[in-house]
């Protein structure tokens, strides 16, 4: 059966789509992020107040990396859902949980109140937020790629991408104001609870523009296809796992390897930073943050501007130049750090920000073009959730121990160096799939799910 043709969107119903998906990944990242920054500066006196700050420090981290450890499993039920009752139903779900999740670690009593009980709620409610930002990422960018113009769907889906430093900018934006404007004893005591409890306000605004726009109509088309074959021809459709792991296996481990340079340098700039600036080259957690700060309005801006270009040269040697990049940057990103000068930190961080952002742009588009549409959620989702668990979840607190062990930024520069190589073999295994189109990308017809078109395979590309 053809793929069904669809009208693509008006400017203005695109620009809506985009802000729906960009709102909303946004607050959940504003959300896991601003974890993160806790984790580094308060969290190991409020919830760890009996080991030294380093141990706490590693142990606040280990709370942080739960998160991750949740994502993969999110990512099979959303993928699963997503792929059998639509992308937006699963996108307001994801958004509730995260903003409900994060609004209640605003709650939390500490230590000193509750003892050993802090901890645990604590680490509760990471897995809430880990599970929901699982299924979050897969569904935003689809609900962008499949709408948007083929033509610039590397620019159109690289917006959702900005919900990253976005979020990033928000939380970094808002402990900083914190920090500046409280006294130390107020910002730890109460102070840090503020951030938190924004984000009931936040998923509001969130839920609101993501209530109103329409679901993806190559998903209505390929799901009306599936029900037809179904019909016509009694065939059992296979569960979306099931299908993405028979016949998008060598797909799924190529997203893997790929998202491994991008994950594990993303939370070195901007997690560990905070740590290694502080505990190692002596700056004020104030002059961390601002640092972090500046760099992820960068970060923001050249987003679009690299999937812009993916558009115009392909996805795989955009991603290829930010790979490299995030290697050939490890050790002087240390050498500007502990220069322990503001423009040298701010140039080392953004310097590695706009290298992430030559993989993070394309990344939404490379895995969407990748996966059967009727499986697409899953597979881009558990490609990219499932290596979060060895990349991102272990960054920081890998980081945090080497500088623990060894007091040098070398071992730490040659584990980002490493995480990059693993992700060029991945790119070298890779076809390009710029000229892919998504609505082609269908199981066979007569099978349900059993074959996939040549278009649909690792590495084919539409004519």
């Amino acid at each position: 059966m053809a793929a069904t043709e669809h009208v693509p969107p008006t400017p203005a119903g695109l620009r809506r789509i985009v802000a729906a998906s960009l709102i909303g990944t946004t607050v959940e990242w504003y959300d896991f992020f601003l974890y993160g920054s806790a984790a580094a500066l308060v969290f190991n006196k409020l919830f760890f107040p009996d080991s030294d700050p380093l141990v706490g420090t590693l142990l606040s981290f280990l709370t942080y990396a739960v998160g991750f450890m949740a994502r993969p499993i999110g990512a099979l039920v959303f993928g699963h859902y997503g792929d059998r009752l639509g992308r937006k139903k699963l996108l307001v779900l994801s958004l509730l949980m995260m903003g409900g999740a994060t609004f209640a670690i605003g709650l939390l009593p500490t230590h000193a109140t509750v003892g050993s009980a802090a901890p645990l709620l604590l680490t509760l409610l990471r897995l809430v937020q880990g599970f929901a930002l699982g299924g979050e990422w897969g569904g935003a960018v689809l609900l962008v790629s499949e709408h948007g113009d083929a033509r610039r769907r590397g620019f159109w889906a690289s917006w959702p991408q900005t919900g990253a430093p976005a979020g990033q900018l928000l939380a970094t934006g808002v402990l900083a104001a914190l920090t500046a404007l409280l006294p130390d004893a107020a910002f730890v005591s109460w102070g840090w609870r503020i951030p938190f409890l924004l984000s009931g306000v936040l998923v509001l605004v969130g839920l609101w523009i993501r209530l109103s726009v329409d679901e993806s109509p190559v998903f209505k088309a390929a799901l009306a296809q599936a029900a037809a074959r179904k019909g016509e021809e009694r065939a059992t459709e296979k569960l979306p796992l099931v299908a993405v792991l028979r016949h998008h296996w060598r797909d799924v481990l190529i997203a893997m390897g790929a998202r491994m340079a991008e994950n594990i340098s993303y939370y070195v700039l901007t997690a560990f930073v905070l740590v290694y600036a502080t505990e190692h080259s002596g700056l004020s957690q104030q002059t961390a943050l601002n640092a972090v700060l500046l760099a992820s309005a960068l970060h923001f801006a050249v987003i679009p501007a690299w999937g812009a270009l993916s558009d115009r040269l392909g996805r795989r040697p955009v991603y290829l130049i930010g790979a490299v990049g995030v290697a050939v940057w490890a050790f002087p990103f240390f050498a500007l750090v502990d220069s322990r000068n503001f423009g040298l930190l701010l140039l080392a961080v953004s310097v590695g920000l706009v290298f992430h952002g030559a993989m993070y742009a394309p990344q939404a588009a490379f895995f969407a073009e990748m996966f059967a549409t009727r499986m697409r959620y899953s597979g881009a989702s558990i490609g990219a959730q499932f290596s979060s668990v060895a990349a991102g979840a272990p960054a920081p607190l890998i980081a945090t121990a080497l500088l623990a062990d060894h007091d040098s930024p070398t071992p730490i520069a040659l584990y980002v160096i490493a995480a990059a190589v693993l992700t060029l073999i991945a790119l070298y295994a890779a076809k390009e799939t710029r000229n892919r189109d998504l609505a082609a990308v269908e199981p066979a017809a007569g099978t349900a799910g059993d074959g996939v078109r040549a278009a649909g395979t690792a590495g084919a590309e539409t004519a």
